[in-house]
């Protein structure tokens, strides 16, 4: 089993910033990944990033240079999954989570973190 747990949600004013994050626990050595992903009402799910376990990231189209996740792995107890969220706009606003994927393919999710963005 794998742990998820989200902070750094807040309101925001558009152009500002807030760094997202997500500490990873349990059997982290089996993580392959981990991904960010929002959810607003009437929209569909949305991939916002995604790291690999060695560093290497994706972003969706919309979030392309504005914002930046980094993996923390340096700890033996948790992994940590970072997303620096710059000049946000009000389509931004969401509930964002962290979900880890493990070798086995199974998927775990936390209970995500609610950003607003008024503008």
């Amino acid at each position: 089993q794998v742990q998820l747990v989200e902070s750094g949600g807040g309101l925001v004013q558009a152009g500002e910033s807030l760094n997202l994050s997500c500490v990873a626990t349990g059997i982290i050595y089996s993580i392959s990944d981990m991904i960010w992903y929002r959810e607003a009402p009437g929209r569909q799910p949305e991939l916002v990033a995604s790291s690999t376990n060695t560093g290497n990231t994706a972003y969706g189209d919309s979030v392309k240079g504005r914002f930046t996740t980094s993996i923390d792995t340096t700890k033996s107890t948790r992994y940590r999954l970072n997303l620096q969220m710059n000049n946000l706009k009000s389509e931004d606003t969401a509930v964002y989570f962290c979900k880890a994927r493990v070798y086995t393919g199974s998927e775990y999710r936390g209970q995500g973190t609610r950003v607003t963005v008024s503008s």
